[in-house]
């Protein structure tokens, strides 16, 4: 009799166990994006609130105020967009704190937001041992001033960079590259704080993502709202630094390729390397190559068998 009462409470305890022990699994994340910039950063974000893996605590807006077609209120054009792809992937769940619209003037002075502000409070939540991933798509700023602010959630993030030329056979690192001149201060707050961990998916690697706008087209339009967004984003959104390709048949997908290195490790290779002379010496992390064709396959796979049968 004592067994066959017991048993039940046994099965409960084990469904509990392995309920907490997948949402363990779960990588905790912040996504820091500046996301009315370019197209790419929509692309990334849909991947990563579609993901099992992700545990986001955050998506926050960030600015990018040295684009020809920016506003003085930057941040803000991030945000509405961060608002409304949180609504058409149907992940209204996830808190949307607002950025620093001014990029960090002195390492010691940091941007204060509502961003930075949350980002430390999260950070301070991780216990035993766990580590928030703190996972930057445009100029450091939130972070960095998170990280100035209160020095003590150092040990407790990983910082995700994606930015910068990189050079892994000479390791130079070329910091004239657009989510780098955007807070030039905030990049070198992260290589000149000791013992912060740092991965940088440079641009060098990130570029080898790229889709074509012919795939695009088949697989997101006319296939569910967000599919249609992301389209009409491709085909309105002024790309203002080149001139080739002046019909955008293909776009370099740079955030989609550091949030898919996240999700799935396999599919890129990261090196050690000492930082650039000019800051704190210290070893740091860089993605040194990535697998494209498996990061584009997983992307329309996942628009196919999330966010299609949501429109059905």
């Amino acid at each position: 009799m004592i067994l066959q009462f017991l048993i039940p409470f046994f099965l409960l305890f084990q469904g509990l166990h392995s309920t907490t022990s997948q949402a363990d699994k779960k990588v905790a994340v912040i996504i820091d994006a500046d996301t009315a910039n370019e197209i790419d950063d929509l692309y990334a974000l849909v991947q990563a609130m579609a993901s099992d893996k992700l545990d986001i605590r955050a998506i926050t807006s960030a600015q990018f105020h040295t684009s020809p077609i920016a506003t003085d209120t930057s941040v803000m054009e991030s945000q509405i967009i961060n608002e409304r792809l949180a609504q058409l992937s149907n992940r209204t769940d996830i808190p949307l704190p607002v950025g620093a619209n001014f990029p960090m003037t002195s390492p010691t002075e940091p941007q204060v937001s509502p961003a930075s502000n949350f980002i430390i409070q999260e950070a301070k939540k991780m216990k035993n041992g766990q580590k928030l991933d703190l996972v930057i798509l445009g100029p450091c700023t939130n972070v960095a001033s998170a990280i100035v602010q209160d020095p003590s959630i150092i040990p407790l993030i990983r910082v995700h960079y994606l930015g910068i030329w990189h050079d892994p056979e000479a390791n130079t690192f070329d910091k004239n590259e657009f989510n780098s001149r955007n807070d030039k201060v905030a990049v070198d707050v992260l290589f000149d704080t000791p013992n912060l961990d740092l991965t940088i998916m440079s641009a060098t690697s990130s570029q080898h993502l790229k889709l074509a706008k012919t795939k695009a087209d088949e697989e997101l339009k006319g296939k569910s709202e967000l599919g249609d967004y992301l389209i009409a984003r491709w085909d309105n959104h002024k790309r203002w630094w080149t001139r080739n390709d002046p019909e955008k048949k293909t776009w370099i997908m740079w955030d989609l390729a550091i949030i898919q290195a996240l999700i799935n490790p396999e599919w890129s290779k990261v090196e050690e390397f000492m930082t650039p002379p000019e800051n704190t010496q210290r070893i740091v992390k860089v993605h040194t190559s990535i697998d494209a064709q498996a990061m584009e396959n997983d992307f329309w796979k996942t628009m196919k068998t999330t966010f299609h049968q949501k429109s059905e």
